[in-house]
């Protein structure tokens, strides 16, 4: 499954011009208190005004568009106290600069306000500090009924960020010192600073207000004791365990439709609070346990089996849980190294997809033991449109969704680089294609000639669309269902907060799910999905990076799949449609195909793209097919069967796991809590028959002496 590119891989040549915006603004702010000094020690009111006034008007701009030079000003000691501290400072000196010899007494008051404004700018910091930490919980909650945990809304925004507020609450001030430099009165200083201290003044007032008891959430044992009772009373059964950064949550999101239709009462255990408002729309319960001494708390539980999609270091923490029984079953299978990663000998199983996958390991001799394997399909699957025969229609839709770079700089793991253009290039001419474009959302993140690459190849699609879309309109009724489908849609995965809401105030306002909600998601995704494709201009060629339409919807209406070797591929063959990968990794066929078993049943394409047509005519002529017996036989291979369907089959394999862990707790439980403990170590100068504490340590330096 594909998530939306971040923000940095929409624009080519973005990390260049990024850092260019970076100079100019660093140097805009170096220049402006460079002014405002100059126009303090001249003295020159103009000079010093409009030096204050270019230098707010950059702070502002910072703030708005260029966080990341806020972050480096930080590390290097210039964070906003320190600009806005010696902003007023130089405005104090060019004001005693004009007033001249003895006019010191005239404003020492408007130094004494400043001084009390910092301070309690200082105290509101201290004080939002105190508020946050009460505001921060041992547990982060999603569909919980969490109310009696006296839960409310978060502060203001201004008075959680200490820059902006610092900006705003002391703008007043500002302001007036600037005003009194050019009026020579200190009325407007008098008002602007008085201003700054009223509002700062209530800031602090309405924090404080925040520390009473009867307006804090629940403390920490108290969340944890009405944590230990939800558990007891929903008495979860199968749980997915993830942990993860902000761009893998994806690996957690395919699998919620799966947990959702399992049989028992499923979970979600995350363990970074960030990641709660990452999981996508789902009626399952979230828990978020930062800690591992809370994680342990499962261990009382009536938690069984744990599933696991991906591999994390903090995932070691929850296999030290004995009570629970633990499945690793991936993110997603191809041929690549990290689909049989050693990691995987920690779980108590493997569930993987066909005997390909079994096979994989047993080749890979990673301590996976075919013993702990177990065939469950791709449940994910079972809702893709099988084949249907060749495109009827006057287009046909080709879906290009290459895979990303990878960690370890392998040319062959992506073919946006090497064939990306060409295999486009190609498509494109053939006027009855329509092109489908689905990058990995973390193209780019690690190479930045792929993320280029990948930038070249969407301006490739627009010029085209550009001319082939000529005249052509998007059909008017498609589209306003279209657009009422996403306000539906909208609606009911909506999140419910405040864009700027802690995760107190997320927790209240994503509590229970209202009945039936998840239904109706899957619902109206199914008719938006019908809608979208319907809306667009016949031929229209797409680039798709956001979360709607899903990857599976486009194999959907894909007669085509070209792409790299990954999980797409495997996935893909669900359907039994004609697929192609990409060869760039410099094998021949025969090593390529010999080298990663998914590509048995694939056309081969070079770098150069050569065997496009020839691919796209045996696509639109079935006759010349010649690996559509393969492709069925690849299918069974990778996922196994139609029947049982893939969801039934990881029922049946959870059903069994939840057996041995219930059975293997019944046997704990009976065995005597002293049994289950170490002996106490004897002492050899005192337990008889063991000698003496020298004999002991003349036998031990005897044996040992060899060593």
């Amino acid at each position: 499954m594909h998530v939306p590119l971040p923000h940095r891989w929409f624009t080519a040549g973005l990390p260049h011009r990024q850092a260019a915006l970076r100079v100019l603004v660093a140097t805009t702010l170096l220049a402006a208190t460079a002014a405002q000094a100059a126009g303090a020690l001249l003295p020159s009111a103009p000079l010093l005004l409009g030096a204050t006034a270019a230098s707010l008007a950059v702070e502002g701009a910072l703030y708005r568009w260029q966080p990341g030079l806020l972050s480096m000003l930080a590390k290097a000691h210039a964070d906003i106290t320190v600009r806005h501290v010696l902003r007023d400072l130089l405005l104090v000196v060019g004001l005693l600069q004009l007033a001249g010899q003895g006019g010191e007494p005239r404003y020492a008051w408007l130094v004494v306000g400043l001084l009390a404004f910092y301070a309690l700018h200082c105290a509101i910091q201290a004080v939002s500090v105190l508020v946050r930490r009460t505001r921060t919980l041992p547990v982060v909650t999603r569909n919980i009924d969490a109310s009696a945990l006296r839960l409310t809304r978060a502060p203001a925004t201004l008075l959680r960020h200490p820059g902006r507020r610092l900006l705003l609450l002391g703008l007043p001030a500002t302001a007036g010192l600037a005003a009194t430099a050019v009026t020579r009165t200190s009325l407007p200083a008098v008002a602007g600073i008085a201003l700054s201290l009223v509002l700062a003044a209530a800031g602090l007032g309405a924090l404080l207000l925040r520390l009473l008891p009867s307006r804090r959430p629940a403390g920490e044992q108290e969340v944890l004791d009405w944590f230990d009772a939800w558990l007891e009373d929903y008495r979860p059964t199968v749980g997915l365990y993830f942990s993860g950064g902000a761009s893998s949550a994806y690996q957690a999101n395919m699998w919620l439709e799966t947990m959702s239709r399992l049989e028992g009462r499923p979970v979600i255990i995350l363990r970074e609070r960030f990641m709660v408002a990452k999981i996508a729309a789902t009626d399952i319960p979230v828990v978020c346990l930062p800690k591992v001494a809370t994680l342990m708390r499962l261990e009382q539980s009536s938690l069984r089996v744990l599933i696991h999609p991906s591999n994390s270091g903090k995932t070691s923490q929850v296999l030290r849980i004995p009570t629970i029984k633990h499945a690793f079953v991936n993110h997603g299978e191809s041929d690549k190294l990290s689909s049989c990663n050693p990691y995987a000998k920690a779980y108590d199983e493997v569930w993987v997809a066909g005997p390909e996958a079994r096979e994989r390991y047993a080749r890979a001799e990673v301590g996976v033991e075919d013993k702990d394997v177990v065939e469950i399909g791709r449940p994910q699957l079972d809702a893709v449109h099988p084949y249907a025969g060749p495109p009827t229609g006057p287009y046909t839709t080709v879906l290009y969704a290459p895979t990303w770079e990878g960690w370890d700089g392998n040319p062959g793991n992506t073919s946006v680089l090497a064939a990306g253009e060409n295999l486009v290039r190609a498509l494109l001419a053939d006027p009855g294609v329509r092109l489908l474009y689905k990058p990995h959302p973390l193209t780019g993140s690690v190479d930045p000639r792929a993320g280029a690459a990948d930038q070249r190849i969407r301006e490739l699609i627009r010029a085209a669309n550009r001319e082939r879309s000529a005249g052509s309109a998007r059909p008017t009724r498609s589209v306003a269902e279209l657009d009422r489908l996403t306000a539906e849609l909208d609606r009911l995965t909506a999140a419910g907060v405040r864009p700027d809401a802690d995760q107190v105030e997320r927790m209240l306002a994503q509590s229970a799910p209202p009945s039936g909600r998840a239904e109706a998601v899957s619902r109206v995704t199914a008719a938006w999905e019908e809608a979208y494709w319907a809306s667009l201009p016949e031929g229209e060629h797409q680039i798709v990076i956001d979360v709607r339409p899903a990857l599976y919807a486009c194999f959907d209406v894909a007669d085509l799949l070209i792409s790299d070797v990954s999980s797409v591929i495997s996935d893909f063959l669900a359907s039994g449609k004609p697929y192609a990968v990409a060869n760039t990794g410099g094998l021949s066929e025969e090593a390529f195909r010999a080298e990663f078993p998914t590509v048995a049943a694939a056309t081969v394409l070079t770098p150069d793209a050569g065997g496009v047509p020839a691919l796209l005519e045996s696509v639109r002529h079935p006759e010349k097919d010649e690996l559509a017996d393969a492709r069925a036989e690849l299918k069974l291979r990778l996922l196994g069967p139609d029947e049982p369907t893939a969801q039934e089959r990881c029922n049946a394999a959870l059903h069994a796991l939840s057996t041995t862990a219930l059975h293997h707790r019944t046997r704990m439980s009976s065995i005597p809590q002293e049994a289950l403990l170490p002996s106490p170590r004897q002492n050899p100068d005192t337990d008889p028959g063991t000698g003496t504490g020298a004999e002991a340590g003349a036998d031990t330096g005897a044996r040992g002496g060899q060593g």
